[in-house]
């Protein structure tokens, strides 16, 4: 028997299963951080928490979830990930990146749903006017361990511990802790950012690697004074420290190198 070849004249969408949607999600990161308030000098509390909405609808109303929604024919799936953050958060403007698919059957009890996750790591300012919209009912911010201890919606706790990987691994390969520094500062205060992100980092010779070491030599500078000295800073400690800023340079790591 003879199958006709199939051609732009016999193609028919209907003879092929579809999926019943193409939605997004949306893992928003970010680093809190709070003063001791001590009579002693000491670093703030820093904490990496994860943005949440509470749906107001079924399925799963009641319950957090990530922000995320149905994408349109009209729009990519990029720009449905910009647009239901924004309609359910009121959060806008943000790098945001694409991670992964996720397509196990039965993930979504309104059909066959493959859904296109993205995530970022941004600075608490952009996150200031979070606000609940559209079919969310509440959004906030919950530590991360808190919020993998919750019963989430769908399989977004699958969802968010993936895009965790993805923001450890960012945080040790690029200087996305920049973000959460101001221009100038010290050593102690870049570790600890790093700590924040990927807590089983230690690294014990953390000043010489980064300053020395020929892959990573020219990320960060010592910052001079008005006389050509080191400028010193005892903003978080009894003791003053070595002030550095991060410049242009981009490293080219190699594993085999």
């Amino acid at each position: 028997m003879n199958v006709p070849i199939e051609n732009e004249s016999n193609y028919r969408a209907s003879k092929y299963r579809t999926p019943d949607g193409a939605p997004t999600d949306i893992v928003i990161f970010t680093i809190t951080s709070e003063g001791k308030g001590s009579v002693k000098k000491s670093l703030p509390t820093r904490e990496l928490q994860v943005l949440l909405i509470q749906r107001k609808q079924w399925p799963f109303e009641g319950q957090w979830a990530l922000p995320g929604g149905f994408s349109m024919e009209t729009e990519t799936i990029q720009e449905c990930a910009r647009r239901e953050l924004t309609e359910e958060t009121g959060v806008s403007d943000v790098h945001i990146e694409y991670f992964n698919v996720y397509s196990t059957p039965q993930r979504d009890p309104r059909g066959w749903m493959i859904s296109h996750a993205f995530f970022a790591l941004v600075h608490e300012r952009h996150l200031e006017k979070r606000q609940a919209a559209d079919d969310a009912a509440d959004v906030r911010l919950f530590p991360i361990d808190e919020a993998l201890a919750m019963d989430l919606a769908f399989d977004h706790e699958i969802i968010i511990k993936d895009a965790l990987t993805q923001i450890q691994q960012k945080m040790l390969t690029t200087t996305i802790a920049r973000e959460f520094l101001t221009e100038e500062f010290t050593m102690s205060e870049l570790y600890q950012v790093i700590q924040t992100v990927v807590p089983t980092f230690k690294e014990r010779n953390f000043i010489r690697k980064i300053t020395s070491t020929q892959s990573r030599k020219g990320i960060i500078e010592e910052v001079l004074d008005h006389n050509g000295q080191g400028k010193m800073s005892n903003r978080y400690s009894q003791r003053a420290a070595q002030l550095y800023r991060f410049t242009d340079y981009v490293p080219q790591l190699s594993i085999y190198s």
